[in-house]
């Protein structure tokens, strides 16, 4: 199942982010701490390394994620060089308050009224930008929702004579690359609704909770997870919260437990969750990019033939 989904104000928003941009002094880039990767927009990394900018990564809703796949993140991003990454839940007004301390370090020349700092809100949808505004404005100038792309235009905020903030629309990219990608964003509510059907991506969800999370699934709903795979997973959710289609001889309702499922996650009330891990997220690459290249071998059979005969020289 291949998700893609990029509504048209996500074009100019781009457009206007790069223009922006050039005006920022730090790049403050909200994740989601369950897929910290997979809720990277490559054209922010583009946009910021073209213009030469800082980067501070927040892993927001570090409270629901795994606290040791976490770690592991932070370690990852600490090796890139002009990143620096810490784990936040944006709630917390003690996470936010932090923030314009630890970009002030990636950009010490900006340290005054003459100079004040200015920090460039970025992220994809629904990861959770407008709260980490109103949190570090402390008052309602971002709209809040649990839909994704709730923000559609830019604003620039003067929180003091030495800190200014750019918010900016909630951006996807054009083509998501890897299918899981889509998959992990689309569980954690990052797409919009009419991209996706609940069915596939609980199912896909299910199928990784049984393989990395098998205790939390047992845990709350209650069954013998025993030679179950994905799709009995949700049948079993089905018959614990009593999801039956009305008068269809006592079918299960598989739709209504994909969404019983996907909310649970979502929520937290699952437990602590991440979807990816370093590791794990290179192995899926390194897959992608082995499937990429039998793609091109098969489409170019000339090619690959006259490749192997050179080799035999």
């Amino acid at each position: 199942m291949s998700i893609q989904w990029y509504p048209g104000h996500m074009t100019q928003a781009r457009k206007k982010a790069g223009e922006t941009l050039a005006m920022a002094d730090v790049v403050v880039e909200v994740l989601d701490a369950r897929l910290p990767q997979a809720s990277s927009n490559p054209m922010i990394h583009e946009l910021r390394t073209f213009r030469q900018r800082p980067c501070l990564k927040l892993l927001n809703k570090a409270d629901i994620a795994d606290p040791a796949v976490t770690k592991a993140w932070l370690e990852h991003f600490g090796k890139q060089p002009g990143v620096m990454a810490v784990a936040i839940s944006c709630k917390k007004p003690g996470d936010v308050a932090k923030i314009p301390g630890l970009a002030q370090k990636l950009a010490p020349h900006r340290n005054d009224a003459v100079k004040p700092l200015r920090l460039m809100i970025m992220g994809i949808p629904n990861v959770g930008k407008s709260t980490l505004m109103n949190a570090l404005v402390k008052k309602k100038v971002a709209a809040v929702g649990d839909q994704p792309a709730v923000t559609k235009s830019q604003q620039r905020i003067d929180i003091s004579s030495r800190l200014t903030i750019y918010d900016t629309p909630g951006m996807l990219w054009p083509k998501i690359d890897h299918p899981i990608d889509g998959l992990m964003m689309a569980a954690s509510h990052s797409v919009g609704v009419n991209a996706y059907i609940d069915d596939e991506v609980a199912t896909w969800l299910a199928g990784y909770l049984l393989e990395h999370y098998p205790a939390l699934l047992q845990a709350r709903y209650g069954f013998d997870l025993q030679g179950m795979d994905a799709v009995a997973v949700l049948e079993g959710i089905a018959r614990k919260r009593g999801c039956i289609i009305k008068g269809r001889g006592g079918e299960l309702d598989l739709e209504k437990a994909a969404g019983i499922l996907l909310n649970d996650y979502r929520t937290g009330t699952l437990g602590r969750i991440s979807l990816e891990t370093p590791t794990l997220r290179a192995t899926r690459q390194a897959e992608l990019e082995k499937a990429a290249s039998l793609t091109v071998d098969r489409e170019n059979p000339e090619k690959t033939a006259s490749t192997d005969e050179d080799a035999e020289h």
